[in-house]
């Protein structure tokens, strides 16, 4: 199978036989992306995209999403399938992910995951089968007057008394999701995380490769992508989505970078204070994906340096995926 695609030029058009699904994983700034549109380039695939930020349209610098020039030609799913007042369940994605990979399969290439979101990956690696409930509007009213009343880390800290499970993959700002997990255990007495069970794919058909770097490199290169999004008009990105009405804090308005520049926007924080902000809090954001995707053991991890190229990789990516797969 070797030659399916080489030295970043076009890949040859020989389908790939059975069913195969490479994911490429790890923690926030550390060049998933860039490897994988290269690897899409050297194996013939397509890129599905799993980051629950970046499904929603005209938030893109605060993402980090690939421009199209960036992606060099290589298709691209999941990217701008929602407004930004438009949610994403879990659920929803995996339906979504999951219409893509058979629809990259029936055009024989190869489906290729990255992303930093560890529940969405997760979602479509063990085929989670999520249990359907009608929602509780009354509850969910309560929920949210009283997170406005003593805080959403006060309403998170509810949810670790009761699914500590959910309470660790969920972030402690992130209202819909903390009203959720107390919405599912309010009406049936069991944690959201017992309720969702999972029927993996076969092992021989999936290989997760996490990126990973020495934490000190990686927060100096958080710092410098802030630094670099905040020149390409992140602030500009965020009082645009203001102006058109999405609600500061509400939803992916409450995600990084919009959350701490609509504070500045707003006047309660100087732009000073809100960068500072916004690189502690993707600093800790980073340690909790290093926390999630370190618990699989069945990522095969390659370690990157500040100053290395991650395309240095590729070619052992390469060579490590035709021998899974030969055809």
């Amino acid at each position: 199978m070797s030659g399916r695609g080489s030295g970043g030029g076009a890949p040859d058009s020989r389908p790939w036989p059975g069913e195969p699904l490479l994911a490429v994983v790890g923690p926030t700034a550390v060049g998933k992306t860039a490897l994988g549109i290269e690897l899409a380039l050297r194996l013939n695939g397509e890129v599905i995209s799993a980051d629950s930020m970046q499904v929603y349209r005209g938030m893109d610098i605060g993402t980090a999403k690939a421009t199209v020039k960036e992606r060099r030609g290589v298709p691209h799913h999941l990217l701008d399938v929602r407004d930004p007042d438009q949610p994403m369940t879990v659920a929803e994605y995996q339906g979504l992910a999951e219409e893509a990979i058979a629809a990259i399969r029936s055009r024989g290439r190869l489906p290729i995951i990255v992303g930093g979101t560890g529940l969405y990956v997760r979602a479509v690696v063990d085929r989670f089968v999520f249990t359907p409930m009608e929602s509780d509007p009354d509850l969910r009213a309560s929920l949210a007057e009283e997170a406005g009343r003593e805080g959403v880390p006060a309403l998170h800290r509810r949810l670790a008394e009761v699914d500590p499970e959910a309470a660790a993959r969920i972030h402690p700002h992130d209202l819909r999701r903390i009203i959720r997990a107390l919405e599912v255990y309010h009406q049936t007495g069991q944690p959201l995380s017992s309720l969702q069970r999972a029927e993996p794919r076969d092992p021989e058909s999936v290989l997760l490769v996490g990126l990973t770097m020495d934490r000190a490199a990686l927060y100096r290169r958080i710092e410098e992508r802030v630094e670099q999004q905040l020149r390409d008009g992140l602030v500009e990105e965020v009082r645009g989505l203001l102006d058109r009405g999405y609600a500061p804090g509400v939803g992916p308005m409450g995600g990084l970078g919009y959350k701490e520049m609509s504070l500045y926007l707003r006047g309660e924080a100087t732009l000073e204070e809100a960068t500072a902000l916004l690189k502690r809090d993707t600093r800790r954001y980073a340690k909790r994906q290093f926390t999630w995707f370190h618990a699989d053991p069945r990522i095969v991890w390659y370690t990157i340096s500040q100053d290395s190229d991650v395309l240095a990789i590729v070619p052992e990516i390469v060579n490590r995926v035709e021998g899974k797969w030969p055809g």
